[in-house]
């Protein structure tokens, strides 16, 4: 195989672009309607690839972030209220969609009326279906797992898939 001189160079920037936008739109994303933090904890991940600092800083997060989706699915309340509240977002994500009239009782500016329109829509069914997504992961990586802890630390250093 032959290699092409400044490959690696011209790897390197995209994929710093790459985590820098995605660090940026989640920082964006935390105020905005969007999945800020999962792009937030995507950038940096992408950025712990070149740099030492980003690494250092999303192990912890990392950790805390396994513990929480351990945590979420111990009971069966915990279960049902976080895919009730994907669904809620996802519900809410189809009503920005499809963007009803503004009714009679709504006592500001029409134009103030779901503000944002389809992409507010979009954005808000996709952060719902991502939620879905790590119900589903959390549930089936700690359900039933007698040390969560145990499989928490062994998939932050990598060891367990």
């Amino acid at each position: 195989m032959t290699r092409v001189p400044g490959a690696g160079a011209a790897k390197r920037v995209v994929l710093e672009t790459i985590g820098w936008l995605l660090v940026l739109g989640g920082i964006a994303a935390l105020v905005l309607p969007g999945p800020g933090l999962l792009m937030l904890f995507g950038g940096m991940a992408i950025l712990s690839q070149q740099y030492e600092w980003a690494e250092r800083r999303l192990r912890p997060v990392e950790v805390r972030a396994l513990k929480a989706a351990a945590d979420s699915v111990q009971t069966w309340p915990r279960i049902i209220m976080s895919t009730f509240g994907a669904l809620w977002i996802m519900g809410t994500g189809v009503l920005w969609t499809i963007r009803p009239d503004v009714p009679e009782w709504w006592p500001f500016e029409d134009s103030w009326w779901l503000l944002g329109g389809w992409p507010t829509g979009v954005t808000l069914i996709v952060s719902g279906l991502i939620a879905l997504a790590l119900i589903v992961f959390s549930y089936r990586k700690f359900r039933g797992v007698e040390d969560p802890d145990e499989v928490i630390g062994a998939t932050a250093r990598g060891d367990a898939g």
